[in-house]
């Protein structure tokens, strides 16, 4: 057989083999805002992988989520977060350098094209720049919270996130307090690296997600801590500002004011109405007859009653403004937030030293002179008013116009306000 016929039937052999399946392992990342990495591995299964949002962090975009399947078919690559928003479409290129496609938030814009480089160790971007050491903590048999810890000196300060965020929304503003405090951050159950509690009523009540934050001062020891929430968070610290004042030293609100955080039983307020009803009706054949408590308890549900025929025809005459958007899945942290704001509690004054920084007026435009806004703002402002006369240690900061992020938008004020607050507890 002559060189040329050996040669060729080596090609042809060559060819006929099958196609080698590309290895997608490795570090992926995406330039953009957020800059994105996608950290992939081999699974028992195929693919999984880790997600990445870098700087801060936005709500509905934690700074990190698992993903459990990456499917690869063909040069097909397919993958959706675990528990936040956010669905990949993309295709691996013939040199298996670049996988681009389109990324899909829940409830976000339109796809938006994304396109993710393999990158080499060296060019790896940094994940965690926050100067914080992180560990996880069993708050409750089969439940772990991430925590964040800055270290520092001085009286303990403890920042939870509002919903939707984890802890590493502090990243950039906690540092600025370890001169003078041992600072920390929780992320909740259900978010960021967490675990992912079943969304059941029990799991997600407001004052199990108090006692999380009391099970991880116990697990740490930390005494007497300064609570700092933002948002959502202020039912936690309602919760345990009510119930457990002996436990804290202070708390401070971070525009988490809201009904969830006190209640104000002249405002109409679908979810926290609604769970004060269902939860008023579901005890109240947990009584032996007993003609007080039956009273009493009656006396509280008709009360509720009426905040919630109210804030029903609130809630249907805003449906127009509604009707017509397509029907989506919810992930599991939409799950896990709906079950939050399903089991609010009618909180009443704690009785520690309180600083509440409000975003008041809120920033709102374009939608400042729209009835729904001017019926939210005016709540806002009651709820305020009332909260000042009924908290007796209680200070009260409004800056106008300030985001819903106000210890970003509105930092330097924050800072001195928090700080001048800590210092006068001695």
């Amino acid at each position: 057989m002559s060189v040329k016929a050996r040669v060729l039937i080596a090609i042809l052999t060559f060819l006929a083999l099958p196609a080698r399946a590309a290895d997608i392992a490795g570090t992926w990342q995406a330039d953009g805002k957020p800059q994105r990495v996608l950290k992939i591995h081999k699974s028992a299964h195929g693919y999984a992988g880790e997600f990445y949002n870098l700087g801060d962090e936005g709500p509905g975009a934690p700074r990190y989520d698992s993903v459990s399947a990456i499917a690869l078919s063909g040069n097909s690559v397919h993958f959706a977060l675990d528990k936040a928003e956010g669905t990949f479409d993309g295709a691996l290129s013939d040199d298996s350098k670049t996988i681009a496609g389109t990324w899909k938030m829940l409830y976000g814009p339109p796809s938006q094209p994304l396109s993710f480089a393999r990158t080499a160790k060296k060019d790896e971007w940094a994940i965690d720049t926050s100067p914080h050491k992180t560990s996880l903590v069993t708050v409750q048999p089969g439940i772990k919270l991430e925590v964040l810890d800055w270290g520092g000196s001085g009286r303990p300060l403890i920042f939870l996130s509002g919903l939707g965020n984890s802890a590493h929304t502090f990243d950039s503003f906690a540092p600025q307090f370890t001169a003078n405090h041992h600072v920390y951050a929780i992320t909740r159950r259900g978010f960021g690296a967490s675990t992912m509690a079943p969304p059941t009523d029990e799991n997600y009540d407001a004052n199990r997600l108090g006692d999380d934050v009391l099970a991880v001062m116990a697990a740490l020891k930390i005494e007497k801590p300064v609570l700092a929430g933002h948002s959502i968070a202020g039912e936690e610290l309602s919760s345990i500002g009510t119930r457990h004042p002996e436990k804290i030293a202070g708390l401070v609100y971070l525009d988490a004011l809201q009904s969830f955080a006190f209640y104000n039983p002249a405002e109409p307020n679908l979810a926290l109405d609604s769970a004060i009803v269902r939860r008023d009706l579901d005890r109240m054949f947990d009584f032996q007859p007993n003609p007080a408590k039956w009273t009493a308890l009656i006396k509280e549900t008709q009360a509720a009653l009426v905040n919630l025929e109210q804030s029903l025809k609130d809630t249907a005459a805003s449906m127009d403004a509604v009707s017509g958007l397509p029907a989506e899945p919810e992930s599991p942290s939409d799950l896990a937030g709906n079950k939050i704001s399903a089991n609010q509690r009618p909180y009443g004054a704690p009785s520690v030293p309180v600083l509440a920084i409000l975003a008041m007026p809120r920033r709102c435009a374009p939608n400042c002179d729209k009835p729904f806004m001017q019926r939210i703002m005016g709540a806002d402002a009651a709820r305020a008013a009332l909260f000042e006369n009924a908290a007796a240690r209680a200070r009260v900061i409004r800056i106008p116009n300030a985001s819903h992020y106000i210890y970003r938008s509105n930092q330097a004020d924050v800072i001195r306000e928090m700080n001048s607050f800590m210092d006068g507890l001695g």
